[in-house]
């Protein structure tokens, strides 16, 4: 499965969630906002949203600081 994220293309072996894709990434789905082909996932969505191949995934980070 090819997934393009923030734009860079991915190959993964198997399907995936968009739970799954953040483990797999070591990012945190409390502290990051992901886009789907131009939609905004709500967290709740995350473990039941399945990516297919060509799906384009923006994600943007949640950085504290001051």
């Amino acid at each position: 499965m090819q997934l393009t994220i923030n734009g860079i293309c991915k190959k993964f072996s198997t399907q995936l969630t968009v739970q799954q894709l953040l483990v797999e990434l070591g990012l945190s789905p409390e502290r990051v906002v992901v886009e789907l082909n131009r939609n905004i996932l709500t967290t709740e969505k995350h473990s039941s949203t399945e990516l297919k191949s060509g799906d384009t995934i923006e994600l943007v980070q949640f950085v504290g600081g001051g």
